[in-house]
């Protein structure tokens, strides 16, 4: 055989014996299906925010208080008009309500009512009608302003005059910010715990490849250890927010006034004090959840290519989970909702969007405290997988069992 020749077959023997090394392992897997599951990331994120906004836009409305004989022309220029607008920018639907002893703070207090979205209402004399709006919602009263202009020509023949057009400032947050409020809690939680948790599973498996996890089993608790280590990697995830937390609070200083307004009417339901207050807590919870998942999988873990075939699985069920509590938040009060506050790994993402959408703090006391209790059941099964999957120490019964039969 000429050396060219072998050259060659050696060469071809190379190249075959790190292609079948790289394309039969996990990760190659992951590589093909790369674009499917980013595919998905954006579906999952698309479909929970269109869900969000569906949910908020059936309860927006236009409130027209007028007596009833003007009630049937204001329905029929109501539609009329809307054949001028697209589906999507069609304006909120029309509420007709018969006057009260004062109209005009009929329709004040019509601006804050709880179960809806009033982003406007009409009061007084058609031909010349007073309009109340929100921050925000100068087209609402100006396709208000329309619908009496319409109403009055349809009527009578001739314009109405100018509308007085009155700004009210909200007293609390509207639904859809509660909703978008809502959505943003639960894909922050997701992405922070996604971007920061999966640190452990390396960590896990590095000790145990140089074996000072035995070195540090045969010292302390290894529940001790798996929780001491839980709270050192936290310890480097906090820091990683404060620096980029600390960059974005600046750039919210250059948003463009638009910009501004929409972050303005995320108005969660308990206020921004308390919902900064839980959502850290719930990051904090997830973080710890997953993170003792993943402590789990990498003590059990040898080499990198069994953490990446033990860690994909996790993944794709913690996305499974932000599925779960978007749609969860999109209806609040609604069966998926609660199964996603009760189930374990899904519960930091819902009631992070609960605190979002339903006032009151005394369910998230019993959430944290179960949360809490499940990470010490996941830490302590973790510990006793370890134990006796990888130190092959059993309990007091295994080893009284070994000496009674030695």
């Amino acid at each position: 055989m000429s050396l060219s020749r072998k050259a060659i077959r050696q060469t071809l023997t190379i190249a075959r014996r790190d292609f079948i090394a790289t394309v039969a392992t996990p990760m190659f897997l992951f590589f093909l299906l790369a674009p499917l599951i980013m595919a998905s990331f954006s579906l999952i994120g698309g479909m929970g925010a269109s869900s969000v906004a569906e949910g908020a836009a059936d309860r927006e409305r236009l409130v027209v208080i007028a007596d009833a004989a003007d009630a049937p022309l204001l329905k029929q220029a109501d539609e009329r008009l809307r054949t001028l607008f697209s589906k999507d920018g069609s304006p909120a639907a029309l509420d007709i309500e018969a006057p009260a002893a004062d109209p005009m703070e009929q329709a004040r207090v019509a601006l804050g009512d709880r179960d809806h979205d009033v982003y406007a209402a009409l009061a007084g004399p058609l031909d010349a009608p007073h309009i109340f709006y929100g921050p925000g919602a100068t087209r609402s009263a100006s396709y208000l302003a329309a619908l009496a202009d319409t109403t009055v020509r349809m009527r009578d023949g001739r314009e109405a005059s100018e509308p007085v057009k009155i700004e009210v400032q909200r007293k609390s947050s509207t639904i859809g910010g509660q909703h978008a409020a809502g959505f943003m809690a639960v894909f922050g939680v997701f992405f922070l715990t996604l971007l920061l948790a999966g640190q452990a599973v390396g960590t896990m498996a590095e000790e145990r490849s140089n074996k000072v996890i035995e070195v540090l089993a045969a010292a302390v608790p290894l529940e001790s250890v798996f929780f001491g280590k839980l709270i050192g990697m936290f310890g480097s995830a906090v820091l990683f927010i404060l620096f980029w937390g600390t960059i974005a609070a600046q750039i919210g200083h250059v948003l463009p006034p638009e910009a501004a307004q929409a972050i303005h009417q995320l108005q969660p339901a308990v206020g921004w004090p308390m919902f900064i207050a839980l959502f850290c807590l719930y990051f904090t919870m997830a973080y710890l959840l997953l993170g003792s998942v993943f402590l789990s999988i990498g003590a059990q873990a040898s080499t990198i290519r069994e953490i990446q075939m033990l860690s994909l699985p996790i993944t794709f069920t913690q996305v499974g989970m932000f599925a779960l509590a978007s749609a969860g938040a999109a209806h609040p009060g609604g069966w998926l909702a609660i199964v996603s506050q009760v189930f374990p790994l899904s519960s930091p993402y819902a009631m992070a969007a609960r605190a979002a959408n339903t006032p009151g703090l005394t369910w998230h006391v019993v959430a944290l405290a179960w949360q809490a209790l499940w990470v010490a059941v996941m830490i302590t099964i973790g510990a006793r997988w370890f134990r006796r999957g990888v130190l092959k120490s059993g309990g007091p019964r295994r080893k009284k069992a070994a000496i009674a039969n030695g």
